[in-house]
């Protein structure tokens, strides 16, 4: 699943004509960088979310073929990150899933970030698997980090008034139990994350490479910057 329903505040004024999926990095819409990774993975269908200028998102990915897009209309409600997976269960199928926001962005390292996510899946310990980003292999991101992560992979989330040293790159392997008992309407998937970690079944995989955290219009200098740099 690709979630591209946001709004995108934080890339105004580019956003106030464009939806954020659809602003261009290096030549290329941020959601076609995501699906293109995707396909790169071997994954064949992708359910995308769209709410914010909708229609927009919904063209641009109907030109695709692999992975072929199915749309989760969220236009009369925008349901959060937790809802709008809940809404699209239905459409993802009983087995587990890849979910990626539509602005997550890397530049690969020595083995694809998404092969190592699936490599390292395991249903019987696991209801979610997280892609992590180390803080310092992060450029663009200016905040404390998300999570600890233990010897064992178990994911902890970081305490309040403390620095951690990952960061949530927005990619993660799901298993559609994790949304069991889960609330109606908008919830945000940290409540689910949450859930998990308490039942230790929350787990994350150190990501290889660059992450780039395109936020803000200046992040997507700063990203092409760091991709021309890395080709040297």
């Amino acid at each position: 699943m690709m979630l591209a329903a946001g709004f995108g505040k934080r890339m105004r004024p580019l956003t106030a004509t464009t939806p954020k999926p659809l602003i261009e990095v290096a030549g290329k819409a941020l959601i076609d960088h995501g699906l293109d990774r995707m396909a790169a993975a071997g994954i064949t269908d992708v359910v995308v979310n769209v709410h914010y200028l909708a229609d927009f998102v919904e063209v641009h990915v109907s030109h695709r073929s692999v992975p072929k897009p199915e749309i989760s209309d969220e236009r009369r409600q925008l349901l959060d990150t937790g809802g709008g997976i809940a809404k699209a269960l239905p459409m993802l199928g009983p087995e587990p899933f890849l979910l990626m926001n539509s602005d997550s962005f890397w530049v690969e390292g020595a083995t694809p970030n998404l092969e190592l996510l699936i490599g390292a899946w395991d249903e019987t310990r696991m209801d979610a698997l997280l892609l992590l980003a180390p803080m310092v292999n992060a450029f663009g991101y200016d905040g404390h980090g998300d999570f600890f992560m233990t010897p064992e992979a178990e994911v902890r989330r970081r305490k309040e008034r403390s620095v951690a040293p990952f960061v949530y790159a927005g990619v993660a392997i799901l298993h559609p139990k994790l949304f069991e008992g889960a609330p109606d309407g908008p919830f945000s998937l940290n409540t689910l994350f949450d859930r998990a970690i308490e039942a230790e079944r929350l787990f994350g995989v150190r990501m290889e490479g660059i992450w780039l955290h395109v936020g803000t219009p200046k992040a997507i200098r700063e990203a092409e910057a760091a991709i021309l740099e890395s080709a040297l």
